[in-house]
């Protein structure tokens, strides 16, 4: 057997529906932060971004996932390729696509933007990720910066000829940022002396730009205890200095061996071990963990994206090996002298292509959703609009984050079983697409902080405000699917799910407020998965409405349209029965595991 010739990463026909139909990213246009946009700008830009992922970046990954950055001399080098492929990923705009022309941007969308950078996270996501991180870098001083930093560093920054990073976790802290002990003392000439270590850096140095900037998180020299004491710098690896670059005394102390994105190094850096690593404030003192939210926050969905789209190539994967490879006969068919059949053809294969589909359509449907809750968040028309919207992808951010990296494992392996014995097999994609699946539930945050994060904070952000707007956008595409023509018990229990959650929200916040944090929070991984499965069945309900009206319009997209029909039964039927067994679950205050004492291990 071989491996399919070619991989459509995402379908252009799904991505143009959750766009167009499922949304009207068009009504974005009307927007005066958008109004130079149309239709045809938005298919300019992703079509030159798809053609790019699949003709030059697709056939790049092997090589890069074979051929790990080394560590040698005290530098890093990462695959030769790079050299060539981020030269070509500036050049499409990507580092600076969503920001003000004045910034040098495009100022599109993020929903356009996002659904069009899948593309390239399906096609080598350890390339894209310099250019994710180097944005949302850029993107910290842009908002926070000096007007020195913004000319000296942010510029370089989007024009490709710097890379950044964002320097948070030490060896002794971990998720722990209260626990930060990198410290910053004043130079007396605007600088900071920075010493301290970081682990897991991300892209934390290369040989393919002269240059890279972490925005660091550190203790000012005085500063409180805990996150309230931590400050934000720029700290490049090499200083600029009398019209020239200079050592920075940022050090590599070791590479991260990964089991995925193998192709994007992972780092120990160690600032100021000869007390002279520079840096430069960035926004307020005391503000760092604030400021740093904004790139954290795009990072989480980042890595949402990473995980719809690594589960979406390996799922194109095992859909055109299921088409092809012929093996066994159905049950009922006794004449072993007739030809094997695609495997397709048996009911299994397309059980698990079925719930892949869920997955990734469901997951990407999400990831829409929520970027155009940012796009609106900083460009609707009133302070009204936009504070509503900001609640909104605040309370999407961990859910978008989470489902598709967890969901996402799922459907890889299913990806990996659809090929039987040829999956585990290294010559064939979906091990690698499985290996790099993983690292999207531990990539900011793990999946327990996302918990954490979405019942303890934003489901009660604003005295629940959040969790209202939510249902009022629930509530908006059910009667959307149910003028559609929609399954009307689709909608039904859409409604008692959301319900029953909301009445456990509160009775959970309840407890909250009367003292009982641990009690509120004992099932926090519990709720997690219950609002993803209630996010994705709203999603895939807006899919079954706009495939509905698309059947009304007639056309040729019928096949498309049924299939879509058929997902939303899969998981409405499946999935979203679930909320009720794990809304039970928190409710009850079941306490094995927190009741579980250590030495009984």
């Amino acid at each position: 057997m071989t491996a399919p010739a070619s991989n459509p990463l995402l379908s252009d026909r799904d991505v143009d529906f959750q766009l167009y139909e499922v949304l009207d990213t068009e009504a974005l246009c009307q927007l005066p932060a958008f109004a130079d946009h149309s239709r045809e700008t938005f298919t300019l830009f992703l079509d030159s971004t798809r053609r790019f992922a699949r003709d030059v970046l697709l056939p790049t990954y092997r090589l890069m996932d074979n051929e790990p950055p080394s560590f040698r001399d005290g530098r890093v080098h990462v695959h030769p390729l790079m050299r060539k492929l981020y030269p070509q990923l500036v050049e499409l705009g990507l580092l600076s696509a969503t920001h003000p022309v004045e910034a040098g941007g495009q100022q599109l969308p993020i929903t356009v933007y996002s659904l069009a950078s899948a593309y390239l996270m399906a096609a080598n996501l350890s390339a894209y990720g310099f250019i994710g991180l180097t944005s949302g870098a850029a993107h910290l001083i842009q908002a926070f910066g000096s007007p020195w930093l913004k000319d000296e560093f942010m510029a370089r920054m989007y024009r490709g000829e710097w890379t950044g990073t964002m320097a948070l976790t030490e060896p002794q802290a971990g998720s722990s940022l209260a626990d930060v002990k990198t410290r910053a003392t004043p130079a007396g000439d605007g600088t900071y002396r920075i010493t301290g270590s970081k682990i897991f850096i991300s892209g934390g140095d290369q040989d393919f730009t002269e240059n890279v900037v972490h925005l660091t998180l550190a203790r000012i020299e005085g500063a409180p205890a805990g996150t309230r004491g931590l400050s934000l710098f720029a700290v490049p690896a090499r200083r600029p200095e009398g019209g020239r670059l200079v050592d920075n005394d940022v050090r590599v102390a070791g590479a991260i061996h990964k089991i995925g994105w193998k192709g994007l190094p992972s780092l120990a850096l160690n600032y100021g071990e000869g007390g002279d690593c520079r840096g430069w404030l960035v926004g307020e003192a005391g503000k760092g963990l604030a400021h740093m939210f904004q790139m954290m926050n795009e990072a989480r969905i980042m890595v949402g994206l990473n995980g719809v789209a690594t589960a979406s190539v390996a799922y194109h994967e095992a859909l055109a090996y299921a088409q092809n490879r012929p093996q066994g006969r159905p049950a009922w068919e006794k004449d072993a002298a007739r030809p094997q059949r695609p495997i397709i053809e048996h009911a299994d294969v397309r059980r698990m292509l079925l719930r892949q589909k869920a997955i990734v359509e469901g997951g990407l449907s999400l990831l829409a959703a929520a970027s155009w809750q940012a796009d609106v968040a900083v460009h609707g028309k009133t302070e009204e609009e936009r504070r509503r919207a900001g609640l909104l992808l605040d309370l999407l951010t961990p859910l978008a984050k989470t489902f598709p990296a967890e969901k996402g494992f799922e459907a890889n392996a299913l990806a990996v079983q659809v090929h039987g014995g040829y999956g585990y097999s290294s010559e064939y994609l979906p091990e690698a697409y499985l290996r790099d699946q993983k690292l999207n539930s531990i990539h900011e945050g793990t999946t327990g902080i996302q918990g954490l994060d979405l019942l303890g904070r934003k489901v009660m952000a604003a005295g629940g405000e959040a969790m209202r707007a939510f249902t009022e956008e629930v509530g908006a595409t059910v009667e959307r699917a149910r003028k559609a023509g929609v399954e009307p018990a689709w909608g039904e229990a859409l409604n008692r799910a959301q319900q029953e959650v909301v009445e456990l929200t509160m009775e959970l916040g309840a407890a909250g407020m009367a003292g009982e944090v641990e009690r509120m929070l004992r099932h926090s991984a519990d709720y997690m998965e219950l609002f993803s499965v209630l996010a994705v069945s709203w999603r895939w309900l807006a899919q079954a409405a706009a495939a509905r009206e698309g059947l009304a319009r007639g056309g040729e997209s019928r096949d498309f349209y049924e299939g879509k029909l058929a997902a939303a039964q899969y998981w409405l039927n499946t999935e979203l029965p679930r909320v009720t067994h794990l809304v039970a679950l928190c409710r009850s205050g079941e306490d094995s595991y927190t009741r579980m004492k250590p030495e009984w291990f």
